[in-house]
Order: C-alpha cells, then sequence, then structure tokens
C-alpha cells in the first residue's frame, strides 16, 4: 500500500466514492490529486514568478541594507541618545507576534479537535518558521557588532564575563531560538504524511530522491502512524507554553525596567495577545492569496474565511481591553511619568501612530460581526491588511514614545527612522515572501492526509446513519 493512500491514523484507505464534504462534492482522491499538483504539476507558473521575483528584488535590497550597515555602521540608522531602540526592536516584536498564529492554530485547534484548521494549518505554520526567521535577524544586525554575537551564547569563558543569564537580553536568544526548533520540527513532523504521498507520485528521479530524503522512509505502517501521532501530540503539547514564554520574555525585557510607559505587569498579557491577533490578520491575507491565486475556493472555503474573522474579532476585543487597561493603569497608579508619557501617546508627538492604530486595529474588525462581510474574501483581506499595519504602527509607538521622553526633559530627543531603515525592514517582508514562494513551490500547502481523515470520518458517519 503505498503512502499516498494511506489517508487516517488507522491506515484507511478512502473508497472511491468516500467523503462529500466542503470539498465540492469530490473524493479523497480528487482533493489529494489537486494539492499534490501545485506542487509537483506548478499550475500557476506565471502568477508564482512574479510574485517570487518581486520578492527577489526585495531580498536584495534587504542584502543591500545589510551590507551599508556593516560598512558604514549603525550611524546609517535614524536611532541616537536617547532613543537607542528604533524600527528594528518594533520589527523584532511585530514578527514574533505575526509567528504565533500559526502555533495557535496548529496545536490549540488540533488537541481541541476542531476540524476546520485543516486547510489552514499547514501554511500557518509555514507563516511561523519564516516570521522567526526574519523576527530573528533584527537582534544580530541591531547588535553593530554581529561578530560579537557569541557572547549571548554558552560557551566556555575563562574571565567570567558572560553571558549573563540574569539579563531579559538573555531570556530572549534562548526563547526565540527554541521556539523556532520546535516550530520547525512541529512543522516538518506534520508534513511527513504529505511527503511520502508526494514521493509516491513523483515521475522524476531527482523528485522522487528529494521528497524520498524528507519523508524518511515513512510506509503508512500502524506502527508508524501510532509513533507519529505520538510524536506530533507531544511537540504540539509544548509549542502553546513556548509561544506563552516567548511574549513573556520579550514583554519583560522592556517591563523589567524602569522607563516610563513600560513598567507594567500587563505587558505579558498585553504582549500575547497583541501576537496573536496580528498573526490571525496574516493568516486571513494568506488564506485569502492563496484560495484566488491558487484556485483553491473547494478547500479555503468561505467557511474556513469566516472563523479566520471570528478569532479576529474575538482577540481584537481582548487586545482593545489590554489598550484600555494600559491607559486606566497609567492614571491609576497617580505617576506623574506615567500620565505624561499616556498623554504623549494619546495627544502628545505620537498621537497619529496611537490613534491610527487604534483605528486600524479595533474599528475595522466590527465589520465581522456580520456574518456576510467576514466570509468576504476582499473584506477580510483588507481588513487583515490593515491590523498588520496597526499592528505595526503600536510596536513603533510602544518602543520609540518610551525612551524620546523619560524623566529628565534635557535628555528628551527625537527619532525617525532612516532611508536604511526602512528598506531593511522592506527587505524583510522580502525575504518572508520569498521564503513563503519556496514552500508553496515545492512543499503541500495544504495537509492532505488531514482532510482525507476528515473525509473518512464523514463517510463513516454518513454510512451509519
Amino acid at each position: 500500500m503505498s503512502a499516498a493512500d494511506l489517508t487516517s491514523g488507522s491506515g484507511r484507505r478512502a473508497g472511491s466514492d468516500a467523503g462529500r464534504s466542503d470539498t465540492g462534492g469530490r473524493t479523497l482522491s480528487d482533493v489529494t490529486g489537486e494539492i499534490a499538483g501545485i506542487t509537483l504539476n506548478h499550475p500557476t507558473r506565471l502568477r508564482w514568478a512574479i510574485g517570487f521575483g518581486i520578492c527577489s528584488g526585495l531580498v536584495v535590497l534587504w542584502l543591500v541594507s545589510i551590507a551599508v550597515l556593516f560598512t558604514r555602521g549603525v550611524g546609517v540608522w535614524g536611532v541616537n541618545v536617547p532613543v537607542g531602540w528604533g524600527i528594528a526592536i518594533s520589527n523584532v516584536i511585530w514578527w514574533i507576534g505575526i509567528g504565533h498564529a500559526g502555533t495557535m492554530i496548529s496545536t490549540l485547534l488540533l488537541m481541541t479537535g476542531a476540524a476546520w484548521r485543516t486547510s489552514l494549518n499547514r501554511f500557518a505554520e509555514a507563516m511561523t518558521v519564516f516570521a522567526v526567521i526574519c523576527a530573528g535577524t533584527f537582534p544580530v544586525l541591531h547588535l553593530g557588532r554581529p561578530d560579537l554575537l557569541f557572547w549571548m551564547v554558552p560557551h566556555p569563558d575563562q574571565l567570567g564575563l558572560g553571558p549573563n543569564f540574569r539579563s531579559p537580553l538573555e531570556w530572549d536568544v534562548f526563547a526565540v531560538l527554541v521556539y523556532l526548533l520546535i516550530s520547525i520540527l512541529f512543522w516538518y513532523v506534520g508534513m511527513l504524511p504529505d511527503l511520502a504521498s508526494l514521493r509516491d507520485r513523483v515521475k522524476d528521479r531527482f523528485g522522487q530522491i528529494f521528497y524520498g530524503v524528507l519523508a524518511m522512509g515513512w510506509t503508512g505502517s500502524g506502527a508508524g502512524w501510532a509513533n507519529w501521532r505520538r510524536s506530533y501530540l507531544i511537540v504540539a503539547a509544548l509549542a502553546p507554553a513556548l509561544v506563552i514564554g516567548l511574549e513573556g520574555g520579550v514583554s519583560m525585557l522592556l517591563a523589567g525596567g524602569p522607563i516610563p510607559g513600560w513598567h507594567t505587569t500587563i505587558f505579558p498579557p498585553y504582549f500575547l495577545l497583541e501576537a496573536v491577533f496580528s498573526g490571525f490578520a496574516v493568516v486571513a491575507i494568506l488564506a485569502v492569496f492563496l484560495r484566488i491565486g491558487f484556485r483553491l475556493r473547494s478547500l479555503i472555503t468561505r467557511e474556513h474565511l469566516g472563523m479566520l474573522g471570528v478569532m479576529m474579532l474575538t482577540t481584537g476585543l481582548m487586545t482593545a481591553y489590554c489598550y484600555a487597561m494600559e491607559m486606566f493603569g497609567a492614571w491609576y497608579s497617580a505617576d506623574s511619568f506615567e500620565r505624561q508619557t499616556a498623554l504623549d501617546r494619546m495627544f502628545g508627538p505620537w498621537a497619529w501612530a496611537y490613534w491610527s492604530a487604534v483605528v486600524l486595529n479595533f474599528a475595522t474588525i466590527q465589520l465581522f460581526w456580520v456574518k456576510r462581510l467576514r466570509r468576504n474574501a476582499l473584506v477580510l483581506f483588507s481588513v487583515g491588511l490593515m491590523v498588520s499595519v496597526g499592528m505595526w504602527l503600536a510596536r513603533y509607538m510602544l518602543v520609540v514614545s518610551a525612551l524620546a521622553r523619560d524623566y529628565l526633559p534635557s535628555s528628551w530627543g527625537d527619532y525617525w527612522p532612516s532611508f536604511w531603515e526602512w528598506t531593511l525592514f522592506a527587505g524583510s517582508l522580502g525575504l518572508f515572501g520569498w521564503l513563503f514562494f519556496i514552500f508553496i513551490r515545492f512543499l503541500p500547502l495544504i495537509s492532505m492526509f488531514e482532510i482525507g481523515e476528515k473525509l473518512a470520518d464523514e463517510d463513516r458517519d454518513g454510512g451509519a446513519s
């Protein structure tokens, strides 16, 4: 029995007429052939080439920006005294947040048995890996001396100078690296059955070797499925804890200091909710892009779009509550510096960023109270894009406003990103897109075997009735 025919934990073979579902009344074989055909036959070559070419150009811009930074130093950026952190650190928080929705969709919904995740989890997991990679580049570049990065990693040190394990900066290093490794492992383990299916379907010798190596000898035996499910659930159970730990570490990097506007206990849950909210927004963008670009309307259905709209509305309202509590905390603390920072954000130099973030993040998602609107691809894509921009503005405002005005008016300063900071940010967007286009070219973008399980279960339930 080939791995292409194995579709469930018990090794069931789907019948030729089994499993009519939201896949347009087609069989498992039809659905598997459609998904595998995107990878093996590459039906949208022109669209893929245009998108990949645009992203490749941005990657070149990213490399040029890094070269300029390394040759001329961090002086090419707009950072100064007192604003030593600019959009580079804002981008770290933003990218890490984007990656969390993939983990939440894949792990929590897996453990709760939510069937609608099957059409979304694979590319959401890929999004997680690529977003964390993009996030990890900025702290290294922000050092100014990337050749000294090894001081952040445990190493033989006769002088006893480092690393300082009590520093939140050190927590970030371990949290990001562990989260990246677990995300890659979870993504890869989940793909093993589908990689075996591609191995059995591909015709050319190179493809057979490529997918054969990646499939690691998967045969679809009962013992193999049992071991796979056990491993998959163990990694899935670890991932949510790592999400909480990573966002907690990032938030404590700010909250652990005495800077007005940062020194607040609400930051760990605040950052976590913002992260999941922004991540669902990007998942919505990618879902609409893949649905239209690869004609996957029968696999990424309006029901899936509607569920993404519900998740964005839910996490957005929770994030709005955190925004309100942050301002309430500044007022209730009776700390004049905290109050002044809050006023600066709402009515001072950063009011444009604060209110833009409020409108883009919270006013737009009110459309999703209407079922017809949250199931509309154009509306979902537009709102997801606006939320992504709003979340970036929120990160920018949070980082810069606290540093630019602290306790001493004599040390106040202004900051605005330089040209090379903007090009580096644009390049990171290109890097994310570049990696994502490679993923959809060579790997299955939707989980074939999980959809097969869903079809088989529906067929069994239908037969029993």
